[in-house]
């Protein structure tokens, strides 16, 4: 796999700290904390203020954002989607939903990418399709931002 940087490093780090929590769940200060501490993660200042701030935001609003899913994922439920099909869809859904200075559009490509890299090029496309419904529900344009 290829060594990737910014934005969609960070949107990595965020399901792959999501991912460990879902079956470690502990103090979030902490586990960020630790998270941050391994060798290989040298972030930007920018990457890990936005990794924390969706991190925290994902478990923030989970609740609404598996609602969100769940009705887009026609005949899917929550609880029977994969742990990263789930973990992926809940970073994008909360930045289309949540984070206005990304492009909808944005969110989706970078998930679809992170799904085909971690899970399988079907999973982008499930993820794909789930992300698109939710987009195509949404009170603002897919391609462009409005600024925070």
């Amino acid at each position: 796999m290829t060594k990737v940087t910014g934005r969609r490093q960070a949107r990595e780090w965020a399901v792959q700290f999501l991912f460990q929590t879902e079956f470690n769940p502990n103090d979030l200060d902490l586990a960020l904390a630790d998270f941050w501490n391994d060798e290989e993660k040298k972030p930007a200042a920018r990457d890990l203020t936005y990794v924390n701030e969706v991190v925290r935001g994902v478990i923030e609003k989970q609740r609404e954002l598996d609602r969100t899913i769940s009705n887009s994922a026609k005949n899917w439920d929550i609880e029977r989607l994969g742990v990263l099909d789930r973990i992926v869809m809940r970073v994008a859904a909360y930045e289309m939903l949540f984070r206005t200075d990304i492009p909808p559009v944005v969110s989706i490509n970078e998930a679809v990418e992170i799904a085909k890299a971690y899970i399988s090029k079907e999973s982008g496309r499930f993820v794909n399709g789930v992300l698109d419904r939710i987009q195509k529900e949404l009170d603002r344009p897919s391609r462009t931002h409005k600024p925070q």
